[in-house]
């Protein structure tokens, strides 16, 4: 590669600091926040068995192969081995930096000594590493170290600190059968860990984060707070502005001089954070290589992750497991390939954005990320999943009518038609979708738009749907049924007792709209009564029996039923607020499973 490509690259590879979207974020996390999207590497020994050892599937359903040796139970002198399957003259890390750089990842992070023990730089702590094993002597944390400050990308390194099968004090689970001391387990930490990460952070040159793996509080492992703080303490005197994960076994709230939350194995973000955190994910499930890997997700599934992470102010980190050979599987890499060109056009709603203030799932279309950028310009991020059949977009509970709205794919930026009542705005998408993925509709405020976040939003249905999770008061019972039986039996409100519930919806136009109530009742007819109330609606009926169903044939499963009875029909005839009330009244000794309501078409 010629100076002038890679300058182009490090140009290209830069990434703009806006105004933070998080509150509860140290100066040493401003770029982690703002990145947004980096590579995980898993490679190691383990590559070379690719989830077989002698012919024999690795030992657990869950098909982790990086785990092949404890949990095949292979002797460290035939684990070796493995080492005589790696091709050494076409490995070439440079080459998984480069997919990261193509991709839009904006960091990197290497195992660089997995459970194992073994070490990917030639340690002179312990020789169980990969100098001692190469000839001539690679040292691939720093083949790839140099690889991220060529192309510009912040560079971090795994370190397996409380699980190492290597140390005969090193913590492997059979020690909860055969036990050692605090005392021989501190051995391990003094003589291992403390040396080994003194290497790491003093001869790669700057360390962007360690990434840890202890994926309990030290209170439930042989690890003190004590080794931890000694640990953590020698990471801040050498590399200070070095970024450390929870994993490290102590959690934010305990120490706040942790930088941000893992979240555990492929867990996405649930609801938004003001501190930094991050999802390790996987393309398929293994993280090692796994030769009959068949869990592969598509690009749509793994885009979605990434923009539901952001919108709830959290990274991903998604991994690659490339074969001994060094090769990343074509999967991977075409998926990696095909989210690079997405952020190619899109990436301003990720990198550097965040959370927005509405709440995370109130529209049915998709995803909501936010931004201001220096001057002062507000970004709204609509990531649109399910590009509305019907042409409009609703956006509920922004109060600000936007200066523009446009496609972010559409480099004239040509204003997208739209209608803004009070708290609804409704955008003509009678546009060709820009993006067979996600399209993304930016809508632009002179400076933060106020909300309201206490509203049902229109769906792209055409109605209002009213679910246990978006009422906004309530009185009696407010048990929610998590769904079971496969889904079969969806979430809904367990009522007991007399109880009433309340939703708030904004009608932006008169119109016309039905009332549907859908409930599970297996009682007697007349055994309790549901009361709509609604813009000069008054509706009470007695509940009906709604039968069972089977879910599959032969199975002798007997399920209740979910049925929706119409309650009526209600004229809007002026924009506004309207409170839609739900007064549930069982009968002594039964219950009413309430699932929805519905306004609308």
């Amino acid at each position: 590669m010629t100076n002038k490509k890679i300058t182009l690259l490090l140009l290209a590879s830069v990434f703009t600091i806006q105004a933070l979207t998080q509150t509860h974020v140290n100066k040493r996390a401003e770029w982690f926040v703002n990145a947004r999207y980096g590579m995980f590497i898993h490679w190691g020994i383990y590559r070379g068995a690719e989830g077989f050892w002698k012919g024999e599937k690795l030992r657990n359903n869950n098909d982790y192969a990086e785990w092949i040796q404890y949990r095949n139970r292979i002797p460290k002198d035939e684990y070796l081995t493995l080492l005589n399957r790696f091709d050494w003259n076409n490995i070439d890390p440079e080459e998984w930096v480069r997919l990261a750089w193509q991709s839009g990842m904006k960091y990197v992070v290497l195992t660089s000594k997995h459970h194992d023990g073994f070490a990917l730089w030639d340690s002179k702590v312990n020789d169980y590493n990969i100098g001692t094993y190469t000839n001539h002597k690679r040292d691939i944390v720093k083949e790839v170290s140099d690889a991220c400050h060529k192309y510009g990308l912040k560079f971090g390194v795994y370190y397996s600190h409380w699980v190492d099968w290597e140390h005969p004090y090193g913590w492997d689970h059979t020690k909860e059968i055969y036990k050692i001391t605090q005392k021989q387990y501190d051995e391990y930490w003094q003589n291992k860990v403390l040396p080994q990460m003194r290497e790491l952070l003093t001869n790669y040159g700057k360390i962007d984060m360690i990434w840890f793996d202890m994926w309990f509080n030290h209170s439930r492992t042989i690890v003190s707070k004590e080794e931890l703080i000694q640990l953590k303490k020698l990471i801040r005197k050498l590399q200070p502005e070095c970024l450390v994960n929870s994993r490290l076994g102590l959690s934010i709230e305990e120490d706040p001089d942790v930088d941000y939350r893992t979240m555990g194995d492929n867990q996405l973000g649930r609801k938004k954070f003001d501190f930094p955190w991050q999802s390790p994910a996987t393309v398929a499930h293994s993280w090692g290589y796994n030769a009959y890997e068949d869990k592969w997700k598509s690009t749509t599934t793994l885009l979605h992750s990434l923009i539901n992470n952001v919108s709830l102010n959290g990274n991903l980190l998604l991994n690659i497991g490339p074969r001994a050979n060094g090769d990343v599987p074509y999967e991977i890499s075409l998926r990696l390939t095909e989210i690079g060109k997405w952020l190619a056009v899109n990436g301003e709603s990720i990198y550097g954005s965040g959370a927005f203030d509405l709440p995370p799932s109130m529209h049915d279309w998709g995803k909501i990320t936010y931004k201001q950028d220096d001057n002062g310009t507000s970004k709204v991020f609509l990531h649109v999943f399910n590009w509305p059949l019907e042409k409009k977009l609703y956006v509920t509970g922004i109060k600000n009518a936007p200066k523009r709205v446009y496609l972010l794919a559409d480099k004239q930026k040509a204003p997208l038609k739209y209608n803004f009542s009070e708290t609804v705005t409704s955008i003509d998408l009678s546009v060709p979708q820009p993006d067979p993925y996600v399209s993304v509709i930016v809508m632009e405020y002179d400076k933060k738009p106020d909300t309201e976040n206490d509203l049902v939003a229109k769906s792209i249905y055409n109605g209002y749907s009213l679910t246990p999770y978006n009422f906004i008061s309530a009185q009696g019972d407010k048990t929610i049924v998590k769904s079971h039986d496969f889904g079969s039996i969806p979430v809904h409100l367990t009522v007991k007792n007399k109880s009433s519930y309340t939703w708030r919806i904004y009608v932006e136009k008169p119109d016309t709209l039905n009332v549907d109530v859908s409930y599970g009742f297996e009682g007697e007819n007349g055994k309790g009564k549901i009361t709509v109330e609604v813009a000069g609606l008054n509706e009470t009926k007695e509940v009906e029996n709604t039968g069972l169903f089977v879910i599959e044939p032969g199975q002798n499963s007997r399920l209740e039923n979910f049925k929706a009875f119409r309650f009526g029909t209600i004229n809007i005839t002026k924009p506004g607020y309207y409170d839609i009330k739900v007064s549930v009244e069982p009968a002594k000794n039964e219950k009413i499973d309430l699932l929805w309501v519905w306004i609308g078409k």
